[in-house]
């Protein structure tokens, strides 16, 4: 899922093309896409671009009249621009949206229709989408060690939920928790003031460093490589590989269809953490360090 350094690339891509620019129409391909009815679609045909915003993980394009489109990539919905027509008939084009100087549309892989786009007016529509977790790169360290300890999670979930901290996801939350050497499983609660310190770092540094790093790839293009897993990433996605911190194997925990990745060494003083399908079907067996695992591969 496109997270805050990818939207915050793609908001900007957005602004350069389409402020100041006539919206001339938007044709919905799929009925799955559109999530609201009012005000309807139509509404914002013939306007212009005045502003264009990211809110937590989705794009809000705002046009005359206070009215705003708010789109949500969710896991596979990709944006493309172009100055002339996309082929419509493509079954992976969900949206296009036809401007006075060019043509911007979503698509989305696979057959699951987990994109969204709804129209909503003013700031109190917009308000109404935001699930009112603070920004992390705009946040006070206390600031943002009282949003922490709102509630008691995992330092991982507590990363990821959007009404604690906006636009962090599965990939970042990682690389934030790699950088500051804090367990994904830690409890929010429980981190010492230097913990929380290091966290903060952690977080400003990896959002910041991948939006620079995502910029100046797209160098003034519209970004088409938009994924969460790149190979300059430091355990996100690198299960098995080396840590570029202490060369040990990248670990992971799996649930569901996501995982994270952690070093243990790094993080968890050493202590591999009990992935759940796993160390059920093995009990006592399931190691507890990297050296009773490579044990039990040595078998």
């Amino acid at each position: 899922m496109p997270e805050l350094p990818d939207v915050s690339v793609y908001v900007e891509a957005i602004r350069t093309r389409v402020v100041g620019h006539k919206l001339v129409r938007t044709i919905v391909k799929s009925p799955f896409l559109l999530r609201s009815t009012a005000p309807p679609i139509t509404a914002t045909a013939g306007r212009t671009v005045r502003e264009v915003r990211r809110l937590g993980k989705q794009i809000a394009i705002g046009v005359d009249g206070d009215l705003w489109l708010v789109l949500h990539l969710m896991i596979a919905g990709r944006l493309h621009w172009k100055t002339s027509a996309p082929k419509l008939g493509s079954r992976n084009i969900l949206v296009a949206f036809e401007f006075d100087n060019g043509w911007m549309w979503l698509t989305e892989a696979g057959t699951q229709r987990r994109a969204a786009l709804r129209v909503v007016e003013g700031e109190a529509g917009l308000r109404s989408l935001n699930a009112g977790g603070i920004e992390p790169l705009d946040a006070s360290l206390d600031t943002f060690s009282a949003a922490l300890r709102s509630s008691n999670h995992t330092l991982k979930r507590s990363l990821t939920d959007p009404h604690i901290f906006s636009g962090i996801g599965n990939a970042y939350s990682d690389e934030i928790l790699h950088r500051a050497q804090l367990s994904p499983i830690a409890m929010s609660q429980k981190l010492t003031a230097p913990e929380i310190e290091r966290l903060y770092d952690g977080t400003r540094a990896i959002l910041t460093e991948w939006t620079d790093r995502l910029r100046a790839e797209a160098a003034g293009e519209f970004p088409e490589k938009v994924t969460a897993f790149r190979p300059e990433m430091a355990v996100h996605g690198r299960h098995g590989m080396p840590c570029p911190r202490c060369a040990a194997k990248v670990q992971r925990i799996r649930y569901a269809s996501n995982e994270t990745n952690y070093c243990a060494p790094c993080q968890t003083g050493g202590r591999l953490l009990a992935d759940r399908a796993l160390s059920r079907l093995m009990h006592e067996d399931w190691p507890r360090t990297l050296e009773e695992l490579e044990a039990l591969k040595n078998r």
